[in-house]
Order: C-alpha cells, then sequence, then structure tokens
C-alpha cells in the first residue's frame, strides 16, 4: 500500500516540476535589470576629484630663523618632468600643466600676471592672454590673393616652467620648508621665416596660492602604478620633479646668466642649493 502511494506522488511530481521548469525558461524577464552606460574602468575613480588642498601649517615672522628667495627653472625635456607636458591632447581627465593653466585662465578661475614681472603687479584679463598667444598669419592662394587666418594657443610649445620659491627656517618646527609663490610657463619663440628657436618667452606668470584649489583636482600619471595617481599639487608639495635655480635675491637684482654661462652656471645653482642645506645641517650637533 505504501508502494503505491509513493509511485502515486511521483506520477503526479514529475510533470508538475517539468510545467514548472519549463515556464520558467520560456516566461519574459519581468525584473531585469537595465544595462548601465560604457564607462571607461570598472569602477568609480573618486579621489582624486574629491580631494582638498593639504592645509599648510600656520608661520609667524617670529619664527623665521632663515629666509632665501630662490626662481627655479623646470625643463621639461627631462624624463622624470615629462608627466608635466603629456598628454599633448587630453586624455580621459588628464591633461598637461599648461593645458590646465590655460583654460582656468581663460575661463576666469585664475588671474594671469604679465609674463615679464614676477611680483604679479600687472593682472591680465582672458581677452588679453589669447591675443597675445594667438597670432595672425597671411597665406597667398593660387589665384594671388591674400587670405588671413589665426593660429590658436599651442600648448606643446612650452618645454619650460620657472618657479618663484620663498625657503625657509621655521624655528618653532625646527624644519627647513618651502613655499611656491609663482609658476611662470614659458613657450619656445622661432622665427617665423626661417623657422629657427629664437628664445623662451614667458608667457604669464600665477600666483600659484590661488591655482592650488584646480591643481589638486587634477590628476598626473604615475609610473608605477594606475591605482595611485597624485594630483599636480601633491607632485609640487614632495618636490617629485627635477629643477635647478636660475636666480637668487641678490643686490643687484641679476640671474645667474648674466655672471655666468654653460656649466659654470650649473656649478653656480649648485652652490646656492648647498648654502641652503647647510644652513640647516650647521644648526644641529652630531
Amino acid at each position: 500500500m505504501e508502494n503505491k502511494n509513493i509511485s502515486t506522488m511521483k506520477k503526479i511530481c514529475v510533470p508538475l516540476f517539468t510545467g514548472i521548469l519549463l515556464l520558467s525558461l520560456f516566461s519574459p524577464i519581468v525584473n531585469a535589470q537595465p544595462m548601465e552606460a560604457p564607462r571607461d574602468g570598472f569602477y568609480d575613480r573618486l579621489y582624486i576629484e574629491q580631494k582638498i588642498p593639504v592645509e599648510l601649517p600656520y608661520i609667524r615672522e617670529a619664527d623665521i630663523l632663515y629666509s632665501k628667495r630662490v626662481w627655479q627653472r623646470i625643463d621639461l625635456r627631462e624624463k622624470i618632468n615629462q608627466t608635466l607636458y603629456f598628454p599633448t591632447e587630453p586624455v580621459g581627465k588628464r591633461k598637461s600643466l599648461t593645458q590646465i593653466l590655460y583654460d582656468a585662465v581663460i575661463e576666469g578661475r585664475i588671474t594671469a600676471y604679465h609674463g615679464h614681472f614676477d611680483d604679479f603687479s600687472e593682472p591680465l584679463t582672458p581677452e588679453q592672454v589669447i591675443n597675445s598667444l594667438e597670432r595672425v598669419e597671411t597665406l597667398t592662394l593660387e589665384d594671388g590673393t591674400d587670405t588671413t587666418y589665426t593660429v590658436p594657443f599651442d600648448p606643446t610649445r612650452v618645454t619650460r616652467f620657472h618657479l618663484k620659491e620663498d625657503w625657509f627656517f621655521d624655528s618653532k618646527r625646527s624644519v627647513l620648508d618651502v613655499r611656491i609663490l609663482g609658476i611662470c610657463p614659458l613657450r619656445e619663440r622661432h622665427d617665423p621665416e626661417t623657422g629657427e628657436f629664437i628664445a623662451f618667452e614667458p608667457i604669464f606668470w600665477i600666483y600659484y596660492p590661488e591655482v592650488v584649489d584646480i591643481l589638486v583636482n587634477e590628476e598626473v600619471y604615475n609610473r608605477h602604478n594606475d591605482a595611485h595617481m597624485v594630483s599636480f599639487h601633491d607632485m609640487f608639495l614632495r618636490r617629485m620633479f627635477n629643477s635647478y635655480i636660475y636666480k637668487e635675491s641678490n643686490v643687484y637684482n641679476r640671474s645667474i646668466e648674466e655672471y655666468y654661462t654653460g656649466l659654470d652656471a650649473l656649478l653656480e645653482a649648485e652652490e646656492i642649493k648647498n648654502e641652503i642645506r647647510y644652513f640647516e645641517h650647521d644648526l644641529w650637533e652630531y
């Protein structure tokens, strides 16, 4: 009797289970999730976009035991500095430092100052910056007529940067520290007829504390790890670049190139750098 009941239950359950299975396979999917839009990556990269500038220690004049003002030159042709030059065209969210500064000036987010005065005394309007960086050229057509056209600013021609810095010893914290006051891009100037290089032309000065809020949210390519990008502000704060001194504060207000050239100028720049380091070194006893 028991075996007969089991057999009857099998005859009922097997067709029922088969029907449910077939119904689930061929019935339309009601709760399907919509496909999200394609994105360049598999997770949201928000670290750089949400960064805020590090608050630097407050400095009192009474705590400054020593101070030296220097002007540094960054050559973008050096391998360590190429993260400032590339990409030549925006790649995703990454842009070159020149493009970032230029866009911020044109959009009115920061103020540009005259390139030949590093005391930030002559501000420029965005229109003045555009007019100074763009050039008008004339082209003669096959029919003999002349036509003029505007050549826009080319950020790839900027191959140097100047930094204006104050190095100082803070007696309260007992540390040698530095503050960047200004940054200036320099573009190569060539003869329009022969194409020969003439000189480096400073295009404008930027007051660095004003541009910090922008640079802290712009990422720099990390050669060693794509998952840990740093911002331009972090790069300057950590001194992740190479530079050399081309001028120090002096009674004549002259640069090193005015009294030394070639190797002698580089040795003089190194001597100035060592002078700053030795001041801190000589404060301690060993």
